[in-house]
């Protein structure tokens, strides 16, 4: 098993930035695959960006392309997910999520899930 606790939400003006952090604890980091999905109210969980075990490859929502960057520290026990250029549309609460194999942008794929953490931006 793994545990997931997000940080670094908050409340920021359209064009700033934040930068998310997800840390595990448990089971080796190095064996999860991490995504990042968010939950506006009113809206289904929607795929943000996910890396591969080693950090090798990511993968990003074509919405947030271009201005978030996810990343991770497998000596850390941490992903991170940078987010730049915030727009409105943005807000929403953010999870990170933790699986052995998952499918990289289908959230039900994933096993483990942290509480969330809320982001919101003003115009």
């Amino acid at each position: 098993q793994v545990q997931l606790v997000e940080s670094g939400g908050g409340l920021v003006q359209a064009g700033g930035s934040l930068r998310l952090s997800c840390a595990a604890s448990g089971r080796t980091f190095s064996s999860y695959f991490m995504g990042w999905f968010r939950q506006a109210p009113g809206k289904e969980r929607e795929f943000v960006a996910a890396i591969s075990w080693s950090g090798g490859s990511a993968y990003y929502a074509d919405s947030v392309k271009g201005r978030f960057t996810i990343s991770r520290d497998n000596a850390k026990n941490t992903v991170y997910l940078q987010m730049n250029s915030l727009k409105p549309e943005d807000t929403a609460v953010y999870s990170c999520a933790a699986d052995e194999d998952p499918d990289s942008g289908s959230y039900y794929s994933y096993h483990y899930w942290g509480q969330g953490t809320q982001v919101t931006v003003s115009s």
